[in-house]
């Protein structure tokens, strides 16, 4: 199947299955009466008063609320987790999310598939100060390639959600957001870090705040000589020298606010890198390289109309490139290019009672060595409404986008959330979802074909928040979500492998996420049991574990900072039949404050030098460390 470079991990379009009956057990255990912050309307459900502030989210409805009223499944990952967690790359970053795994085919910078609530790879939306960047041909974003120094912090929202973005939200959407500047005094950082493999970083900043306008400019490089991406006891016939990856990276932020009512800005990212990658067929003397560029530019306008209608205005372009050599010589082409228009209203009928409305248009243009294809433009409107009465919360969205390719799709999401006590709030969801097929499903030689129907997807959760300043935040949500017209390849009489909607899936699953300060201490905790289970063939899905789990500490004790996670994961299946096993990594961090404006830190990773894969005949990270020292202006 055609790939974005020749040793794409298996984009496998089958689900999860588990059983949701578990979710009474859970409830019992977490709901005790105590009292919730909940930011809501002052005569219904009253925040405790020890109740912690709660971050403010925009992925779950469009619109800024507190995380407490997200109706689906909603996590953030904030600057401050960036800076405690030391990660070098977005997989270290999230892969203690709950829901979230990933493949990879070997160290920093290679291709790497995220799957969240055991959904393909193509089936999560990745967005960056919301503007679309994944490639036409594969439906994957080039998550390798952004780096945790240009992010302020992300939103992770689980769940279809196609009623507020569109084709791609089945699993979820990741949303992250470059650093502004805003709210704070101008000043510059800096930080330098060297560690195993060879591997070399620099990251140098500037940002704040200046009476109206905000602004950010932020650059970084890193290299690395790597190790081998593939392990040549399962392949011989890989090239077994070191994979090195070289990426430079640069995002930028300008808003002025012009009266209390209106602002303006723009915002872009830049990624250009370069990888030295294995591959499962030739000769182990083939050199494979792949020369990569990413980049988002937008422009906004948010206002207010009139006392309670607000607006908002986004002009944006985004580029996925990339192309691959072999042996010095030129292999394939394929890029992508995104233009969006955005224009978002939101009208309060009363103090907790708004209405959503909107439009957007998006034109994909795609140029490739391989195969052409028609550019692609999709119209969509969407509305919704979001309220809260007494006890009772209620978000209802609908979208409808229609494609220049095959023709309208429609999704809903309707949500209810009722509040037992301040402290506990029970919560159903019900939506659809939908996938457009990829360009390289609809028109690559020998496998594309034309009349391929998008991917469609329902799902029923049911789910338990639990929040005090004492116990911190907990959600519990047991979720199911059936598949139709699953887009896999089907062997023809003819031989070959033809791109045809044959799949039926049915995903069930448990997941749990827990953050909280205990006496001084931050822990963290997220649990995944599911079934991942294709209804064709009655086997587990490719690389999707039925149980994963992440828990991480972090304490500070004057000057230094001490932390440490546990990520552990059960066996998973992969290609041929083949088994690959469990594991468990332990990583440890730690940080020291020189002074109010110098700071040393060090990392080890995977600490046990545990030898596990999340790709066959992949290999991973062993034992690593790195020291970074760092700079702050005062």
């Amino acid at each position: 199947m055609p790939a974005r470079h020749k040793t794409a991990p298996v984009s496998v379009s089958r689900q999860v299955c588990a059983t949701p009956v578990a979710l009474l057990a859970l409830l019992a255990v977490c709901a005790p009466g105590a009292a919730m912050a909940q930011a809501s309307e002052a005569a219904a459900v009253q925040p405790a008063a020890d109740a912690q502030l709660a971050p403010v989210v925009v992925s779950a409805n469009r619109t800024a609320q507190p995380i407490t009223e997200a109706l689906p499944h909603t996590t953030v990952v904030t600057q401050q987790d960036i800076v405690n967690s030391q990660a070098i790359d977005l997989r270290s970053l999230l892969r203690t999310q709950a829901g979230v795994e990933f493949a990879a085919n070997g160290g920093l910078g290679s291709n790497t598939t995220l799957f969240m609530r055991g959904a393909n790879g193509n089936q999560t939306l990745i967005l960056i100060d919301g503007v679309r960047v994944s490639s036409a041909s594969s439906g994957t974003a080039q998550l390798s390639n952004i780096l945790p120094d240009q992010i302020d912090h992300i939103e992770i929202v689980r769940g279809n959600v196609s009623a507020l973005y569109g084709s791609d939200a089945i699993g979820g959407v990741v949303q992250i957001f470059t650093k502004s500047g805003a709210g704070q005094a101008p000043a510059a950082n800096a930080q330098i870090e060297y560690g195993s493999n060879n591997t070399r970083q620099g990251t140098v900043g500037y940002g704040g705040q200046v009476g109206d306008t905000s602004f950010n400019i932020t650059g970084s490089a890193i290299k690395t000589d790597g190790f081998s991406a593939i392990n040549t006891k399962q392949q011989p016939k890989a090239n077994p020298n070191d994979n090195p990856y070289d990426n430079k990276s640069v995002s930028g932020q300008v808003k002025h606010r012009f009266t209390s009512d209106w602002d303006a800005g723009v915002t872009a990212y830049y990624s250009k890198s370069k990888l030295s990658y294995d591959s499962t067929t030739g000769k182990p003397t083939d050199v494979w390289w792949m020369n990569s560029e990413l980049y988002t530019v937008s422009a906004f306008v948010n206002g207010k109309i009139t006392r309670d209608w607000s607006t908002h205005f986004k002009v944006a372009q985004s580029e996925d490139r990339s192309e691959n050599t072999k042996n010095g010589l030129f292999d394939s082409r394929f890029n992508t290019r995104n233009r969006q228009y955005t224009w978002q209203n939101e009208y309060a009928l009363a103090p907790t009672h708004t209405l959503l409305f909107g439009t957007e248009y998006l034109q994909q243009e795609f140029d490739s060595s391989s195969y052409a294809a028609p550019n692609r433009n999709v119209t969509s409107v969407f509305g919704g409404y979001d309220g809260r009465l007494g006890k009772h919360q209620l978000q209802l969205n609908v979208r409808n986008d229609h494609y220049s390719d095959f023709g309208s799709q429609a999704s809903y999401f309707a949500g209810y959330g009722y509040n037992l006590t301040n402290a506990f709030k029970l919560i159903a969801n019900a939506s659809n979802a939908f996938r457009a097929p990829t360009f390289n499903e609809l028109y690559y030689p020998g496998y594309g074909q034309p009349s391929i129907k998008p991917e469609r997807a329902k799902s029923f959760e049911l789910g338990a928040q639990y929040n005090t300043d004492a116990a911190g935040l907990l959600r519990v949500t047991a979720f199911e979500t059936r598949y139709d017209n699953l887009i896999t390849s089907a062997l023809q009489p003819n031989g070959l492998y033809l791109a045809q909607n044959v799949n039926k899936a049915k995903v069930q699953g448990i997941e749990a996420s827990w953050r909280a300060k205990l006496m001084g201490t931050d822990v963290g905790a997220s649990i995944t049991f599911q079934n991942p289970v294709d209804e064709q063939s009655n086997t587990q899905l490719l690389r999707r574990a039925r149980r994963h789990a992440a828990f991480d500490v972090g304490r500070q004790f004057g000057a230094f900072r001490l932390g440490g996670e546990w990520i552990i994961s059960s066996t998973r299946m992969d290609s041929g039949s083949r088994t690959l096993g469990g594991y468990g990594i332990v990583n440890l961090n730690a940080r020291y404050n020189i002074d109010k404006q110098w700071f040393v830190a060090a990392r080890v990773e995977n600490l046990f030098d545990k030898n596990y894969q999340l790709a066959y005949p992949f290999n991973t990270q062993g034992r690593a460390g790195f020291v970074t020292l760092g700079w702050r202006q005062k």
